[in-house]
């Protein structure tokens, strides 16, 4: 089950290992994403820390991390297709995934 943040993130947790993303909503607001910045992997965030710029054909905003934590694994496919966070936010359109400290 989805959690969602004020900055508007969704998260799901699964043992240990936390799957970030932006809500339909916020993809919505944001317009046509044309570009994503990703964290690299083995970087620790600490909660609220900026982790992800998304730009639009409207604007950039950041995206924030909901919980400190180590960056496990990243959603490649957003670096060739960032479109996916529009198309479909809540599963192929994750950002990052989070091992909680």
């Amino acid at each position: 089950m989805e959690e969602i943040t004020n900055s508007h993130e969704w998260i799901k947790k699964e043992e240990g290992v936390v799957t970030v993303g932006i809500t339909k909503k916020a993809a919505d607001e944001i317009g046509e994403i044309v570009f994503v910045e990703l964290p690299l992997v083995g970087v620790s965030v600490k909660k609220g820390e900026e982790v992800v710029i998304l730009e639009s054909t409207k604007a950039a905003i950041d995206s924030y991390a909901p919980l400190d934590g180590r960056v496990v694994e990243v959603n490649e496919k957003l670096k060739t297709n960032p479109d996916l966070i529009n198309h479909d936010p809540l599963h192929e359109g994750w950002m990052y995934k989070l091992e909680i400290e």
